[in-house]
């Protein structure tokens, strides 16, 4: 096991010096190390995200113990003191003398010897009393208790708790720390018996699956080896994505030889969805920013064996004059905060600040300003975002109505009883993970008035 924690020791340390996304680090990483025992990568994956997922509770519990505080400590030294607690803390399977005894060799692997009693005592003070660790109260300070047990930062919770109220904020915060499951779409077009056949052989590989209560192709799976060893996926019966996702296309009422533009789009989703239900008509064009995110979607384009989609490099704040009036329908995913998907890139909340949070609703406007136009007179623009924040959501969806020449559109004609409400009436839905069993997601219809 040596090796592996070397490797989550690196990941950690990269994350640290680059403030790069960890789901990105994690999965350059595991690419690398492919050769590895699928056993091996599992450890990898499991210890590096669940040290970061956790990194504020690590540190409340290290700051106990801890003469040094854990902001003081060598960048190393921080890392590999939080990876050994989460194993103490989380990982049944490790031995918290493990734990501690690969903590020391590590270090003195990487020239730290001087630091090996202090690595050695903190940890197994850890292990001693991790039954007495003092937690903060809940009753005197709810908020800093949530934000400990939840390693929820506490602008996050703020913010929530005004738009949403606190008994809401803790529901959502909560499940966020739940393990998801893999969410895909089974092809619609598949004959009724080649899906039975399917999931027959999903049953026989001894997958745990469900059928969404919102859409009939939409299912979460559970106890996968990994996404490829799905039967299907790489025939391309199988696509990843979540309900959420999945419920923007069925809201966009799509009909045969429509005209379909994705302007951020990668990894491509919802043009893949599109398409299957155009049934190989019409076309849809999907772009991204950059060349690697259009080779995702070529991927996944290809492994479903899908004719009327071309993609483009395409920067989405720029217009793009030759497709003015031309689309029947806009998918407008725009880059959001992501406070949705904090379940599966689990440290995109220590990048949220007072800035970022402002940055990004003049990024998404611009995106907007830009892409209006491409919609015909009677076309259609489906807003998204992958997000809980009224100001990226209802708020902005409000202000291409009243800023452009468009108009929201009722989503009840598309949606099942139990996600209508008033909201839905008025062209919006706002999707919780704790209430919808889904990432937290907003969509809305607009019209573009003729």
């Amino acid at each position: 096991m040596e090796n592996t924690r070397s490797i989550v020791l690196e990941i950690l340390l990269e994350i640290e010096r680059s403030d790069a996304f960890g789901s990105n680090v994690i999965k350059q990483v595991l690419d690398k190390f492919d050769y590895m025992e699928s056993q091996d990568k599992a450890f990898v994956k499991r210890l590096a995200e669940g040290t970061l997922e956790r990194k504020i509770e690590l540190d409340y519990v290290l700051n106990q113990f801890s003469k040094v505080p854990v902001h003081k400590m060598k960048p190393l030294i921080r890392c590999l003191m939080r990876m050994s607690v989460y194993q103490i803390l989380y990982m049944d399977s490790v031995p918290d003398s493990a734990a501690c005894n690969e903590a020391v060799k590590l270090a003195e692997k990487r020239k730290f010897h001087t630091l090996k009693g202090f690595i050695n005592g903190v940890l197994r003070n850890v292990s001693r009393n991790k039954e007495q660790i003092v937690w903060p109260d809940a009753e005197k300070d709810w908020k800093k208790a949530l934000s400990v047990k939840a390693s929820m930062p506490e602008i996050i919770l703020d913010l929530w708790e005004k738009e949403y109220g606190k008994e809401q904020t803790i529901l959502q915060t909560e499940s966020l720390m739940d393990i998801r499951p893999v969410s895909v779409r089974i092809d619609e077009n598949l004959p009724m018996e080649e899906k039975e056949k399917l999931l027959d052989k999903w049953d026989k590989a001894g997958i745990v699956y469900q059928q969404s209560p919102y859409l009939s192709y939409a299912y979460t799976c559970r106890k996968i080896n990994g996404v490829r060893e799905l039967p299907g996926f790489l025939e391309g019966k199988v696509t990843v994505q979540d309900v959420s996702s999945m419920l923007v296309t069925e809201c966009a009422g799509i009909k045969p030889d429509m005209t379909v533009l994705d302007v951020c789009a990668a990894p491509g989703g919802k043009s893949m969805h599109a398409a299957c239900k155009l049934k190989g008509t019409g076309e849809v064009q999907s772009r991204d920013v950059s060349q690697y995110k259009t080779d995702l979607i070529i991927e996944n384009i290809d492994r479903a064996g899908l004719s009327n989609v071309t993609t483009k490099v395409w920067d989405a704040r720029k217009t793009d004059e030759e497709w003015i009036g031309k689309a029947d329908l806009l998918y407008l995913d725009v880059p959001c905060s992501g406070l949705g998907i904090l379940g599966k890139k689990r440290d995109i909340k220590y990048h949220v600040t007072k800035e970022s949070l402002q940055e990004i609703l003049v990024l998404q406007k611009e995106i907007i300003k830009a892409s209006v136009s491409y919609v015909k007179p009677g076309g259609v623009l489906m807003y998204s975002t992958c997000t809980i924040r009224k100001e990226e959501n209802q708020e902005m969806a409000e202000w291409i109505a009243g800023e452009f020449d468009f108009s929201l559109e009722s989503l009840d004609p598309y949606l099942p009883d139990c996600l209508q409400n008033e909201e839905t009436k008025r062209g919006m839905l706002q999707l919780f993970p704790d209430r919808h069993n889904c990432d937290g997601f907003f969509l809305a219809r607009l019209r573009r008035k003729e």
